[in-house]
């Protein structure tokens, strides 16, 4: 039996559980969400958002610092480039990029307004993080 149309008015349907309390469940959120693994909105994690943000900003620019300013001033003097600042390198930018991705869950998580353009600012920050590391290994494996 069909429902009356002031029946199907009243009647609610439940949203998916998986987008329930979301901004947006246009397309490319939602791929966003599941590539991050975000199943719901945790309002909480804003301030974590923020602080992780800053961590992993301040993690790469300690990561420029020492691979452009302190290992060319310091290591030529005591002879050890090749085999310090590679490792060095690269151990940063795997770090930076570990809280990088932690951050953009962080952002995604808690549906900041911003996440976008985050995630864009990020991407970039991978991009520089990953020609890095490969430039470090390239040296690296040259030294051998």
């Amino acid at each position: 039996m069909s429902a009356s149309p002031a029946e199907a008015a009243t009647s609610t349907v439940a949203p998916s559980p998986e987008h329930v309390g979301f901004r947006s469940d246009g397309v490319p959120d939602r791929v966003a969400r599941r590539i991050l693994g975000i199943t719901e909105v945790d309002p909480r994690s804003g301030a974590g958002a923020h602080r992780t943000f800053r961590i992993a900003v301040v993690i790469s620019a300690l990561r420029c610092l020492i691979t452009y300013v302190a290992i060319p001033v310091i290591i030529p003097v005591l002879s050890l480039s090749g085999w310090v600042a590679g490792p060095v390198g690269i151990a940063l930018c795997v770090i930076a990029a570990v809280n990088g991705i932690r951050s953009v869950r962080r952002f995604w998580r808690t549906d900041h307004p911003q996440r976008w353009t985050y995630t864009a600012f990020i991407a970039v920050v991978f991009v520089v993080l990953t020609l890095s590391t490969w430039t470090e290994t390239s040296r690296l494996v040259a030294a051998l």
